[in-house]
């Protein structure tokens, strides 16, 4: 289960950058889901683009993404949709007063207008990776606001709206499935670190999984009801020692790094809930040993868990850095050409070829 691309967000100089445009896909969707097919995969993650399809407040124009879900029709492919992934539209934030009620309105007009494009079950995430947009936006001036000091606020009102728009998504579709997806992360003990201290960096990453689900900050409304399908994404930059840098990959000696299995049950039984690893994957000559890494791991899990249900490998094209459009990632399953063709990494897909005979998808 891959996903092409990601959407729109303002990077750190404050641009807004279309990677729907960058990479093509936004013309080339059909092509791009026929090399899915031919590579045996009929299940992709696509993004709504908040700041496009709402063309002004509270106004909504779905054509864009009308024309993607066409090409998956076309191509036999069934999309798992974001509300929100990166990005909002120009004058809004979090902390926005109206933040919450156009969120809501996007999710509701969103909803009414999937039903009138088909009968197929809605699986959709209203508000993707929570933890790390809010540490992203309100701690490091990653993306808008561009703030530090405030994670938690951000915290907040997103899964506020998140909540809200779970509410707002069930009463138009109760046959929607909602995904909540977040960043899986591991921090290890440092020289001089606490075992409470590191238990406490290891339990944020669950904050908002937990308010979504009516554990912390009740006066926001969660129930456990909203946590249908959980989702995890992993990369190899997941792991560090406390007050230190990122663990490094592959191990050289001594293994540090917890399994990723292990990361993954241990979500797992925090929640008890249908799960995937919504998002993995990695770049440059280690792609296809990152992805054999994966098939072992997953391999392991769904022997031990039955409710483990699929990989999300991210992302299928390749694409630019957020922050450079000229730096070239080649972490997709395919690489461009100057003309944007798509140019199989062999080896890449010959390690996808393996897991899906490993695990049998």
């Amino acid at each position: 289960m891959p996903a092409p691309c990601d959407p729109l967000k303002k990077n750190r100089s404050g641009v807004r950058i279309n990677l729907l445009r960058e990479t093509g896909h936004d013309v080339r969707a059909l092509e791009d889901y026929r090399l899915l097919t031919e590579l045996g995969i009929r299940t992709v993650r696509e993004g709504v683009v908040w700041s496009a399809v709402e063309t002004s407040p509270f106004v909504f124009d779905f054509s864009e993404v009308a024309n993607r879900m066409h090409a998956a029709d076309l191509a036999g492919v069934q999309i798992l949709w974001d509300l929100c992934h990166f990005g909002y539209p120009d004058g809004l934030i979090p902390t926005h007063p109206q933040f919450e009620a156009r969120f809501v309105a996007l999710c509701a007009a969103f909803a009414q207008f999937y039903r009138q494009q088909t009968t197929a079950t809605l699986f959709v995430c209203p508000i993707n990776e929570i933890s790390f947009l809010s540490w992203h936006s309100g701690d490091v001036r990653g993306t808008v606001p561009f703030a530090t000091n405030s994670g938690w606020d951000m915290k907040w009102h997103l899964c506020r709206a998140a909540i809200a728009g779970i509410r707002t998504l069930r009463e138009i579709d109760p046959s929607c499935r909602i995904m909540t997806i977040e960043p899986l992360i591991r921090v290890h003990p440092g020289a001089h670190s606490s075992p409470p201290h590191v238990a406490n960096l290891n339990n944020d990453q669950f904050q908002a999984a937990d308010i979504i689900g009516g554990r912390m900050c009740p006066e926001l409304g969660g129930q456990e009801s909203y946590l249908d399908v959980m989702g995890f994404n992993c990369y190899y930059d997941g792991q560090w020692m406390d007050g230190a840098k990122h663990l490094t990959w592959p191990e050289i000696g001594e293994k540090v790094r917890t399994p990723l299995a292990e990361m993954l049950q241990q979500a797992y039984e925090r929640y008890r809930r249908p799960f995937f690893l919504s998002e993995t994957g990695h770049f440059g000559d280690n792609r296809p040993v990152w992805l054999e890494e994966i098939t072992e791991e997953c391999q392991r899990l769904r022997r031990a868990n039955a409710d483990f249900s699929g990989i999300c490998l991210y992302p299928v094209i390749d694409r630019p850095d957020w922050d450079d459009l000229n730096d070239y990632s080649n972490c997709g399953l395919w690489d461009f050409d100057e003309g944007q063709n798509r140019i199989p990494h062999g080896k890449s897909i010959e390690a996808v070829r393996k897991m899906q005979e490993v695990l049998g998808t």
